[in-house]
């Protein structure tokens, strides 16, 4: 299964799996949104890791499922799908924590992003290889991790950064050895679930209104140009173009 979830004393773990990179299928996608509207539903929960098996954290959207369909319809359901899943693990009612082991890159920054505290190993590295694909997205989140002009140096020339540069920005909690991330994020949870429920939760509904990121919005903007490079036939052409090896994504 690509996306599994655990439920111990009030932690949830959400983990991808999808071999070999963790490039996740729109499928997969919408099951992250369903299975953190599942856990917000728990009055109990108290904390959620979202964190990945193998190969790095998150790849991206399954490019080569993408051109796989024809017409329109596979891009705006993969559109729809992102948009989903980002505002649920946002809008959990509880502390998100992205655990994130080695490369996140494109739709995992839009996951990590989206979550509340960020851990990380001393592998992880985070990236937009957008415009090499023909689109825009999930810079609306990245702006949430660096600073503006480094946001536009990095969608520009789609290099990624460290999980250390992200951490002397301050918005990386805390960079451990791969080995130790898993039992890093749980410690950190648990750490959570012991303070108060209620003010926990109501603490989250607060930074979610007053957060000045204007998260959902500034994304579905971006997804507008996407869109528009689409009909223009330039991110067909990107993608058939990583899909046959001409090119390769930045990772």
């Amino acid at each position: 299964m690509a996306i599994s979830h655990t439920l111990e004393d009030g932690i949830a773990e959400v983990v991808m799996h999808h071999p070999p990179v963790n490039a996740i299928t729109v499928g997969d996608t919408w099951k992250i949104r369903d299975t953190f509207e599942e856990l917000s539903r728990d009055p109990e929960l108290r904390a959620v890791i979202l964190t990945a098996e193998g190969k790095g954290f998150n790849a991206g959207i399954d490019i080569k499922e993408m051109q796989g369909a024809d017409g329109f319809e596979h891009l705006l359901g993969s559109g729809e799908a992102c948009y989903a899943a980002f505002r649920a693990i946002y809008e959990t009612p509880v502390p998100v924590i992205a655990a994130v082991n080695d490369f996140c890159m494109g739709l995992g920054v839009g996951l990590a992003g989206s979550a509340d505290i960020i851990i990380a190993s001393t592998k992880a590295r985070f990236g937009l290889p957008e415009l090499d694909n023909g689109a825009l997205g999930c810079s609306s989140h990245l702006a949430r991790l660096v600073p503006p002009l480094k946001l536009r140096q990095m969608t520009f020339t789609c290099m990624p950064v460290t999980a250390q540069q992200l951490f002397e920005y301050g918005t990386v909690f805390k960079v451990v050895e791969p080995d130790a991330l898993r039992d890093e994020a749980r410690a950190l949870a648990v750490q959570i679930s012991d303070k108060p429920p209620a003010a926990v939760r109501f603490a989250k509904a607060a930074l979610n209104h007053i957060d000045p990121s204007n998260l959902h919005t500034n994304y579905r903007l971006e997804q507008g140009y996407t869109y528009q490079l689409n009909i223009m036939g330039i991110g067909d052409q990107q993608r058939d173009a990583f899909v046959t090896k001409e090119r390769e994504v930045t990772r």
